[in-house]
């Protein structure tokens, strides 16, 4: 049996997580099926951008060398031999004296240097014949946007893990990528622990409740970018949650269970990674809540003991599990944003470990202001539906006052950081 009980620190057991360095695999689907996921390779400029010469503006393409001298009373005449769209391709090269009506976007034809808007320009017709005047002297180069001038060919233009948002899309679709490389999604399997624990449809029994954890777990994993695979609810009883278990790891890229890490009597899972030969790195952590949260590692799978406890269970998998899925999605922020706050309540609760506190952001003044989102206690589940991230409050502390300032890491944040600061205790 595991009997250690000794607590590590947030960020040693983060360190011993991600030392097994989980390795995701890559998957292709249709572009019309990419959003929200994590590209898997680099994406590579195919070809220049734009890969021609081309208009910004509706006007008249020509030699600049043609309006030397022109001026407000010295028009410059030109005779327009082509009218081309976008999409078309000039097939007359221009002469002295010579222009071509171009669109926005078109090609600049061979002979001219140089646009000029629609607006400054007057036109007229002759004998069947259409003309443009200017009275202003052109550069050599003006108003055309040059072959390569946004991207050279071969240049890297967004990294593998970079989740899919519609600008990476649009990119995807300017390359010619009608089927995306993205990282596959890792497979984390759940399990609930627990003979008082009801299934969501079942009325409400003496000493029972209904299992809100494999749904706020599955709901995580679907936030974190991984898949859900729930194997249901397991009593307590040793054998059948062991065989359970031992076949589910070999259907998943990681496991997670709630419930049955502590040291009670029927707390089965610490029987179970020792019959399974997993490694255990840590049973208990310095902080709250979710002290209890055990990892283990099993024959390269990780298995996260997460606490039966909602509150408790919700601040494991995002310091814990949620950084490991960020390793198979090839992302290289693993961890949830840090950002500056201040309090904006009393939270006069003393602190001997480091304390996840639930909470949402407000703006006042310009100021942001982390506001608690309710009960602070690990049975409690109502303050969770308003919780978008956590309160970090450091260990050694006798309780926090309206306007310190205080970290908050944000749970519906996309990007992310590299590093998990450690945080300080005070003594």
């Amino acid at each position: 049996m595991v009997e250690m009980r000794k607590p590590i620190q947030v960020s040693e057991a983060i360190e011993r997580v991600l030392g097994y360095r989980n390795q995701g695999a890559t998957e292709y689907v249709s572009i019309n099926d990419c959003d929200n996921r994590r590209l898997g390779v680099n994406i590579v400029a195919e070809e220049p951008v734009p890969s021609f010469d081309k208009s910004p503006y509706d006007g008249f393409a020509f030699s600049s060398a043609d309006t030397n001298g022109a001026g407000r009373n010295h028009p410059v005449q030109f005779k327009v031999v082509e009218h081309i769209g976008a999409g078309q391709v000039p097939v007359v090269k221009l002469k002295k004296g010579q222009a071509t009506r171009i669109m926005t976007g078109a090609k600049i034809p061979e002979g001219a240097d140089c646009v000029a808007m629609f607006e400054i320009c007057q036109t007229y017709e002759e004998n069947g014949q259409s003309f443009m005047t200017i009275k202003r002297q052109m550069n050599a180069g003006q108003n055309i946007i040059r072959k390569e001038s946004e991207v050279t060919r071969g240049t890297k233009l967004v990294d593998r893990g970079k989740l899919i948002n519609p600008g990476v899309k649009a990119l995807l679709a300017t390359f010619g990528y009608s089927e995306v490389c993205v990282a596959k999604r890792p497979v984390v399997g759940v399990i609930a622990t627990g003979t008082e624990l009801l299934d969501v449809n079942e009325e409400l029994q003496p000493g029972k409740i209904r299992n809100s954890n494999a749904y706020m777990i599955e709901s995580q994993i679907i936030r974190a970018g991984g898949e859900c695979k729930y194997y249901g609810k397991l009593a307590d009883e040793f054998e059948p949650s062991y065989k359970l278990i031992r076949n589910a790891l070999n259907e998943v890229d990681m496991l997670i269970t709630t419930g049955g890490v502590s040291v009670g009597d029927f707390d089965l899972m610490p029987a179970i990674y020792e019959k399974l030969g997993a490694d255990v790195l840590f049973n208990k952590v310095a902080m709250r809540p979710g002290s209890v949260t055990t990892v283990a590692n099993c024959a390269g799978k990780m298995m996260f003991g997460l606490s039966g406890n909602p509150s408790a269970c919700y601040v494991g998998f995002e310091l814990f599990t949620r950084p490991v899925i960020q390793q198979y999605l090839f992302n290289p922020n693993l961890f949830l944003k840090r950002i500056s706050a201040v309090l904006g309540a009393d939270f006069p609760k003393p602190n001997p470990f480091t304390r996840f506190v639930r909470c949402y952001i407000t703006y006042d003044d310009a100021q942001i202001q982390a506001q608690l989102a309710g009960m602070d206690k690990s049975n409690v589940v109502t303050s969770l539906a308003h919780s978008t991230c956590l309160m970090i409050l450091p260990g050694g502390t006798r309780g926090f006052q309206t306007g310190d300032e205080v970290e908050v890491l944000l749970l519906e944040d996309n990007d992310g950081q590299r590093e998990f600061q450690h945080v300080q205790r005070r003594d």
